[in-house]
C-alpha cells in the first residue's frame, strides 16, 4: 500500500462520481424505510464528497494528527521550516488547527474556509529566498491540529471533525506513547480502509540509541499490523534534525505531485460506508413480491369483513324476490312489492338507473359490522403478507414492509364499504326471460279475466230477466268457463314451471355476484396492503443494486 502514495494506483474521477451516484440513489431509495441512525455517515460523505469535489483539486490537504507531547507542531514546523505553531512545555498547547499552504493563499481560500481554519492561523510559504526549493510542495495545504488526546473536549472534537475532511493523514506518534491504547482503538484502527492516505511517523527518534530505533520500529508495526494498516509508510523522523524529516518530505512531494489524495481519500470513505451498509442488505435479492398464498388469504379475511358473503346471499334473495314479482301472477305482484328487496335494505344498487343514482349518494352500506373474530383475522392476515414477504431481509426491513402493510390499515373499512356499495351485482338490467315470462302472465290472465267478465254478463242478464247469450262451448264446456279456469291453470302452471328456473337463476346471479365482490375486495387488499409492501421490496432491490454499484471498484 506504500506504492499508493507514490501514485501507482490511482483513482479514477468518473469511477469516484458513478460510486457516490450509487450511494445518493441507495439514500433516495431507502428514504423513509430505514432508521436516519443508520444512514447518517452515508449522508455525511455525499454531502463532503459533493463540497471536497468541488474544491480546489490542485490541493492536497495533509494533517498531522497525533497525541500530546509527540512534537507535531514542532514537525509541522520543521516541515514549513519556519515557527507557524506554538511549542511548548505546558500541555496541550495547540488548541485549534493551524494552516500551512504552499503556493498561492488565494486559491487554496474557499477549500480553507470549507475545513474551517480561521484566517488568523492561515500561513502561506512563500519566500524568493528558496522559492525552488518550497516548488515541489506546491499545492501542500499543511495542518497542524490539536491533540487528540487533549484533556480539553473540545479539542478532541475538532481533531475528529477535521479528520473526516482532509485528503492525507499523518500519524505522530514519539517512542513513549506509540503503543498508547487510545492511539490505535480510537484512532488507527478505525482508518483500516485509508490505508492509502495515511502515513505513520515515529517522532522523535533522535531520543532512540541505533539499536534501539529498529526495535522500537519493528514493535510499531507489529502494531499497525494488527490495526489492520500493514504496508503504510512508516518514517522515523526528528523535528531537530532537518536531514531526519527528508523521506517524510518526500513522501509529501510525491503525494503532492500525484494530486490522487483527494480522490483516494473519498474512495476509502466510500469504502467504509458501504461497509457500514452492508449489513443492511442480504446477499440474496429476497421474495420481491407477496406470493399467490398471502393474496388469497388476505382477500379471504377482507370478504368477510366487508361482509361479501352477507351480500352475495342478499343478491340471491333479490334475484329470487324480483325475477317473482316481474314473473308471477300480476294479480298478486302488489303484494310482492309489499316485502323489502334484500338487497335495499343493504343499501346497495337498485334496477333502474334512477335507483342507481340515488343509491351511489349513500355515504355506507348497511352491510352487517364485522365480528371481532373477522378483525383480528384481517390483522392476522396482513401480517402474514409482511412476515412472508419479508422472509429473508436482513434488519431492519422487516419492520419496514410490516409498517408498510399496515400503513393504510385505517382506511381499510371505508374502501371496503366503497367498494362493495360500488360493484355491479348484475341485477341492474332485467332478464328478457322475465319480460317475455311476465306478458304471458298478462295474457292468461286477461284471459281469465274475460271469461270472468263474460260469465257475470250472462249472470247479469238471466238476472234482468234477459235472454242468455248463446255462449259457444269447447266440447261440453262454455266458452267463458274455459277461458277462466284455462287462464288461472295456465298462470298457475307458468309459475310452477317458472319457480325451479328462478332458483337455479338465481344462484347463478348469486355466484356471480361473489366472484365480482371478491374482485372488488381483492383490489382493496392489493391498493391497500399489497402495493405498499411492493413498493418496499422494490426498494429494497434497488437499494441492493445501488450498493452493490457503490462497493470496491474490481
Amino acid at each position: 500500500m506504500r506504492d499508493a502514495l507514490r501514485g501507482e494506483r490511482r483513482i479514477d474521477a468518473d469511477t469516484l462520481l458513478t460510486r457516490l451516484g450509487a450511494v445518493r440513489r441507495f439514500l433516495d431509495t431507502t428514504d423513509g424505510y430505514l432508521p436516519d441512525e443508520r444512514l447518517v455517515a452515508a449522508h455525511t460523505l455525499v454531502e463532503r464528497a459533493g463540497s471536497r469535489l468541488a474544491m480546489s483539486r490542485d490541493h492536497t490537504v495533509v494533517a498531522l494528527a497525533g497525541s500530546t507531547g509527540s512534537g507535531k507542531s514542532s514537525l509541522f514546523n520543521a516541515l514549513a521550516r519556519l515557527d507557524l505553531s506554538p511549542v511548548g512545555v505546558r500541555r496541550p498547547t495547540t488548541g485549534v488547527a493551524h494552516a500551512c499552504v504552499w503556493g498561492p493563499l488565494a486559491g487554496a481560500t474557499k477549500l480553507l474556509d470549507w475545513i474551517g481554519v480561521l484566517p488568523r492561523h492561515r500561513f502561506v510559504r512563500e519566500s524568493a529566498l528558496d522559492a525552488d526549493d518550497e516548488s515541489a510542495l506546491h499545492g501542500l495545504i499543511l495542518l497542524d491540529l490539536p491533540d487528540f488526546d487533549s484533556v480539553e473536549r473540545s479539542h478532541r472534537l475538532e481533531v475528529d471533525r477535521l479528520l473526516g475532511l482532509v485528503d492525507l493523514v499523518v500519524w505522530v506518534v514519539d517512542p513513549q506513547k506509540y503503543a498508547d491504547r487510545v492511539v490505535h482503538e480510537s484512532y488507527l484502527r478505525q482508518f483500516h480502509r485509508h490505508r492509502d492516505v495515511t502515513v505513520v511517523v515515529l517522532n522523535q527518534a533522535d531520543r532512540l540509541s541505533p539499536t534501539e530505533l529498529p526495535r522500537v520500529l519493528a514493535d510499531l508495526r507489529r502494531l499497525l499490523d494488527g490495526d489492520r494498516l500493514d504496508g503504510v509508510p512508516l518514517l522515523a523522523t526528528a523535528a531537530v534534525d532537518r536531514a531526519a524529516i527528508g523521506e517524510l518530505r518526500a513522501t509529501l512531494e510525491r503525494t503532492v505531485a500525484g494530486r490522487q489524495a483527494a480522490l483516494r481519500r473519498l474512495s476509502g470513505d466510500v469504502d467504509t460506508v458501504v461497509a457500514g451498509l452492508a449489513e443492511l442488505v442480504a446477499s440474496e435479492p429476497g421474495a420481491g413480491e407477496v406470493d399467490r398464498d398471502s393474496r388469497r388469504a388476505l382477500a379471504a379475511a377482507l370478504g368477510d369483513v366487508a361482509g361479501v358473503p352477507a351480500v352475495a346471499g342478499a343478491t340471491e334473495e333479490a334475484y329470487r324476490h324480483r325475477a317473482a314479482g316481474a314473473t308471477g301472477w300480476p294479480v298478486v305482484r302488489g303484494w310482492r312489492r309489499l316485502r323489502p328487496d334484500p338487497l335495499r335494505r343493504l343499501h346497495l344498487a337498485g334496477t333502474t338507473p334512477a335507483e342507481e343514482t340515488s343509491e351511489s349518494l349513500v355515504a355506507a352500506t348497511s352491510v352487517p359490522d364485522p365480528t371481532a373474530a373477522q378483525r383480528s383475522a384481517v390483522g392476522l392476515a396482513v401480517r402474514a403478507v409482511a412476515e412472508r414477504a419479508s422472509a429473508g431481509l436482513p434488519p431492519p426491513w422487516p419492520a419496514a414492509v410490516t409498517t408498510a402493510a399496515r400503513s393504510r390499515a385505517a382506511d381499510l373499512p371505508d374502501a371496503l364499504d366503497r367498494a362493495v356499495a360500488g360493484t355491479d351485482l348484475g341485477l341492474r338490467r332485467r332478464p328478457v326471460w322475465w319480460r317475455l315470462v311476465g306478458g304471458l302472465q298478462w295474457l292468461v290472465t286477461l284471459t281469465a279475466l274475460a271469461g270472468l267478465l263474460w260469465l257475470v254478463a250472462g249472470y247479469a242478464l238471466r238476472a234482468l230477466g234477459l235472454p242468455p247469450p248463446d255462449n259457444p262451448t269447447v266440447g261440453v264446456v262454455p266458452l267463458p268457463t274455459v277461458l277462466l279456469l284455462g287462464g288461472l291453470l295456465a298462470g298457475l302452471l307458468v309459475a310452477m314451471l317458472v319457480k325451479p328456473v328462478i332458483r337455479w337463476a338465481a344462484g347463478r346471479a348469486g355466484r356471480r355476484a361473489r366472484r365480482r365482490l371478491d374482485a372488488a375486495v381483492t383490489a382493496v387488499g392489493e391498493e391497500y396492503v399489497v402495493t405498499p409492501v411492493q413498493e418496499v421490496l422494490r426498494g429494497y432491490a434497488q437499494a441492493r443494486t445501488a450498493l452493490a454499484e457503490a462497493g470496491a471498484p474490481g
